[in-house]
């Protein structure tokens, strides 16, 4: 079984340069997911010149790690709206999903992207009949929401199901060759993009600049920090944001015995099932589910339980890849799409999508993009990070920060002070005290220790270890930093600094 996401091996791509030098552009994008692609080239296409930054590789974070489902059912995300923030919110929100959708589509048309997209159905569905009434209800608000939904009690899926929301017309793919290719598009229309530059500092004005962490310069007009987690935080965003991680696991299937549509349930800690082509008369058969908090451990575990699941319901004994993925869900639900903060004007961000990033990254783009050359959007006030709903928020911001700081206390305290980590086995991390310093401290295959601070350098929270992924995690905001430091996802920027382990190799 490779840990390796199936979209990165099948699509590896061809590197772009560092930034070397200062330069000036109308649009600078920080981040190069679907969020920052998507809106970049809507801005191309405007006649903006745009330069996109990316720390690590194009589509090769959370873009590249996804499950790559294209829906506007958001599993029972519509009765929630309708009910807290009103049917006109829950029609504006299906509104610009399934626009998205569609403008995905005509995209990888209108350029000829081979990106594997399927239009297929979309299923919430649900194995106990204690939650029919949940999906009647979540049925009829997306009809009502303007969406093709139904209330079914059958599926294609090879196990018995009580019910089901279905929703027509949606949509599977290949994130990466798609990306790639809309990249490869920008790129020849004039936009300048950048790997392994990684963005530092911010300096909003007229115009803003944005600082490299080797010390180049980029000013601009406008600035859209689409960095999943935002690097910048000047309206104390993390308050209102809630990371959230995922195991993905995929295993080869007949094609005969290909359920022909998109499933998830929030049962059994969250199912998500698609497929996609695979050649030789297969399809890869890709399975989601056991999200957790990072930081949250036994993650190996969690692991077997999902593969165990695919391979018990579909029949299968082969898996062959498993990877992870993460995202940020709001207080409210929403995603938060717009101005930086109260006072800001020419920056902006893309953030919050509650695990439905490939929809919630096209929209974002089109929002964005008409926001900055001064067009009007029918659904820009509901996803505008500025908004504030109290009585919608207030239980799940308390319980998001509670949980903060519980961590931020507790996780010092529970460290030992003894510093030993003579008996730490190869593979293995753990976080030591020695004189009041927290050491994150991993010991590797060959016996070799690598020690770095147990501080993350966004907050100051303690990191944990992640034994399936080898990666030491912030559970308090989500950045994640390999063995020796480096940053793999913000909204840290800065790696953990080396320290001096206090146990030789064995």
């Amino acid at each position: 079984m490779s840990a390796q996401s199936y979209w990165m091996r099948t699509a590896p791509g061809h590197s772009y340069p560092a930034l070397e030098q200062d330069l000036r552009a109308d649009v600078v994008v920080v981040g190069a997911g679907i969020a920052g692609l998507s809106a970049a080239w809507e801005l191309v296409k405007a006649g903006r010149s745009v330069a996109v930054l990316e720390a690590g590789r194009i589509a090769a974070g959370v873009s590249g790690h996804t499950t790559a489902k294209l829906s506007a059912q958001h599993t029972l995300i519509y009765a929630d709206l309708a009910s807290s923030a009103g049917a006109g919110t829950a029609a504006l929100y299906a509104q610009s999903q399934q626009q998205a959708i569609d403008h995905l589509a005509a995209t990888a048309t209108t350029l000829g992207i081979d990106c594997d997209l399927e239009r297929v159905p979309a299923l919430t569905y649900a194995e106990s009949a204690d939650d029919l009434g949940l999906l009647r209800a979540e049925a009829e608000a997306a009809a009502r929401a303007g969406l093709p939904a139904s209330f079914v009690t059958d599926s294609t899926l090879p196990f018995p199901i009580a019910g089901a929301v279905r929703v027509e017309n949606q949509a599977q793919f290949h994130p990466r060759a798609y990306l790639l290719a809309l990249t490869e598009a920008m790129a020849g229309e004039g936009a300048l993009v950048f790997e392994g530059t990684r963005v530092v500092d911010l300096k909003e004005g007229e115009p803003c600049q944005v600082t490299t962490e080797s010390g180049q310069v980029v000013t601009a007009a406008d600035v859209i920090v689409a960095t999943h987690y935002p690097i910048f935080d000047r309206a104390v965003l993390f308050a209102r944001l809630r990371p959230h991680r995922e195991l993905v696991v995929a295993a080869p299937i007949p094609a005969r015995s290909d359920p022909g549509a998109m499933f998830i349930t929030t049962e059994q800690n969250t199912r998500s099932v698609r497929t996609a082509p695979y050649g030789d008369g297969q399809r890869l058969l890709i399975v989601t589910g056991e999200s957790f908090t990072p930081g949250a451990g036994r993650v190996t575990e969690r692991l077997d339980r999902l593969r165990s699941w695919t391979t018990e319901r579909f029949a299968t004994d082969t898996v062959t890849h498993w990877w992870a993925a993460q995202d940020n869900s709001t207080t409210d639900g929403l995603p938060f799409v717009g101005p930086l903060h109260l006072g800001a004007r020419h920056a902006y961000v893309a953030t919050g999508f509650g695990g439905w990033g490939m929809s919630n990254g096209v929209m974002a783009g089109l929002l964005l993009s008409t926001l900055i050359t001064g067009g009007e959007s029918p659904w820009s006030e509901i996803y505008d990070p500025r908004r504030l709903h109290p009585l919608r928020e207030a239980g799940p911001a308390v319980k998001a920060q509670t949980a903060v700081v519980r961590h931020f206390v507790a996780d010092r305290l529970a460290v030992p002070d003894s510093g030993d980590v003579t008996d730490l086995p190869r593979g293995q991390g753990a976080v030591i005290k020695t004189d009041g310093e927290l050491r994150a401290v991993y010991r590797d295959t060959d016996g070799a220790l690598h020690a770095v601070s147990a501080i993350c350098t966004h907050l100051r929270c303690v990191v944990a270890f992640n034994e399936a992924e080898r990666s030491w995690e912030c559970p308090c905001h989500g950045s994640r930093f390999d063995v020796d430091g480096a940053v793999l996802q913000g909204p840290a920027v800065h790696p953990l600094p080396p320290v001096e382990p206090d146990a030789s190799p064995d």
